[in-house]
């Protein structure tokens, strides 16, 4: 759990709250408007197939020959895997060396221990949660597409319709990436915080 320390319990100013609450209400998606959206979109198109008998058996006949033509159902595993990305924690390695950073630099701005960056660094199958991930993306700062780039490395990125990740990218879009308010923001919105 989060604890604030007296020397990082930075104030939240009214102002970054205000322009927060202006950022989220432009970028902010609620997920019931997607889900209203899917549903309506699925009923028409099934009361439209269901209304022409023609349609119906087109579709019918087109999924009979996608059923038949899977073109990865054949394919070996190991078509897909040579393909992959470097591990997760060597593209982190790899940009604290080209940002000049110290790996101590990272972990601590990350606000992780050093046991987790350590787990990080040493596993090369170890992949760590979206919270440590933007953390650390957060102490490396990066541009909006490096952080987009890098929470992907990990399998993650950062959606409209997910409170805590908009206003972390509110964050990077302005490139205020000090962790402590970060968190600040976060606990105001009852949204989970950022380290350990």
């Amino acid at each position: 759990m989060f604890k604030f320390k007296k020397k990082n319990n930075i104030e939240v100013s009214q102002k970054l709250l205000d322009e927060i609450k202006i950022y989220i209400d432009q970028n902010y998606i609620v997920e019931k408007t997607y889900g209203m959206l899917f549903e309506d979109r699925a009923e028409s198109k099934e009361e439209e197939l269901e209304s022409k008998p023609e349609l119906m058996r087109a579709k019918m006949s087109m999924d009979r020959q996608i059923q038949m033509h899977m073109p990865y159902a054949a394919a070996p595993v190991h078509n897909f895997t040579k393909n992959l990305d470097a591990p997760f924690s060597k593209i982190l390695l790899n940009i604290i060396d080209q940002k000049g950073k110290t790996d101590v630099e990272i972990y601590k701005r990350a606000n992780i221990d050093r046991k987790l960056f350590s787990k990080i660094r040493a596993g090369k199958n170890y992949m760590p949660g979206k919270k440590t991930v933007v953390a650390l993306a957060l102490a490396l700062e990066l541009s909006p597409d490096e952080t987009d780039n890098f929470l992907e490395c990990a399998g993650f990125a950062l959606s409209k319709s997910v409170m805590f990740d908009v206003i972390i990218k509110y964050f990077i879009d302005n490139k205020r990436y000090d962790i402590f308010e970060i968190n600040n923001v976060l606990f105001k919105y009852d949204q989970p915080v950022l380290g350990g």
